[in-house]
């Protein structure tokens, strides 16, 4: 096996994506034959390199694992959480291979949220060059009018950035409450609860439905499944 970057042999091995690895590395958490490493560059030979995360040795796997889970609200999209908070790893202790998620899902959203070990597709999906559609049915109050769904699907003015061309249509209206499919390309924090925001109808309850081809359709909420084959190989032709 020729030498690899450490950011990539950690990824590989399951510990986090390898954008954060590169955080894990900066951050001197990372030890090389016993020598903490804090430069992006280092290289490793798998073969003859002890690698240590935290004082444990660190093994890649051949293994990897696949999985899509739909995400109840109250839980947080990370693998520990500094506030005790649930985290969605405390529904997939069933899973042995050490995963973590892909993306994330805000706290109180719920929906499709994949998780796996595959460190290379975890960085694909997740860059920012990568326009994956995600699909979500918001709830919001009130009932949008159609200035109000063009402005929302041109791109509105967010804080510190103009969000991408959107879609949106009404799929429901009930009482003071309507219910919106919204499909965008990007990902950013908390983005489908300020554009709706934005147009004067405040989210009620948000959830992720479908990613890419990916569809969440009966799976119960808490539970998750493997992904099929052809859903692999549909996720790495992205």
């Amino acid at each position: 096996m020729l030498d690899i970057r450490l950011q990539k042999y950690l990824a590989d091995a399951g510990i986090a994506s390898r954008r954060k690895c590169e955080e894990l590395i900066s951050s001197g958490k990372v030890k090389v034959n016993d020598e903490v490493i804090t430069e992006l560059g280092k290289k490793v030979d798998p073969h003859k390199d002890i690698v240590t995360f935290e004082g444990k040795k660190v093994s890649t796997t051949e293994k990897y694992v696949y999985i899509m889970l739909h995400k109840p609200e109250e839980y947080v999209t990370t693998v520990q959480d500094q506030f005790n908070r649930p985290t969605v790893m405390d529904l997939l202790t069933s899973v042995k291979e050490r995963i973590y998620p892909i993306g994330r899902l805000d706290y109180d959203t719920s929906g499709l949220l994949l998780v796996s070990n595959d460190g290379d597709l975890a960085f694909r999906l997740t860059h920012p060059s990568h326009n994956i559609d995600k699909t979500y049915i918001a709830k919001v109050k009130g009932t949008p009018n159609e200035e109000e769904l063009e402005a929302f699907r041109r791109g509105l003015s967010i804080e510190e950035y103009v969000t991408a061309p959107a879609e949106i249509e009404i799929i429901k209206q009930e009482g003071t409450q309507s219910s919106l499919k919204i499909i965008i390309h990007e990902g950013k924090n908390r983005q489908v609860r300020k554009m709706c925001s934005a147009i004067g109808h405040p989210v009620v309850s948000l959830k992720r439905v479908s990613t890419g081809n990916l569809f969440l359709k009966d799976l119960p909420k808490g539970d998750f499944r493997h992904l099929t084959a052809s859903e692999i190989k549909y996720l790495k032709s992205l």
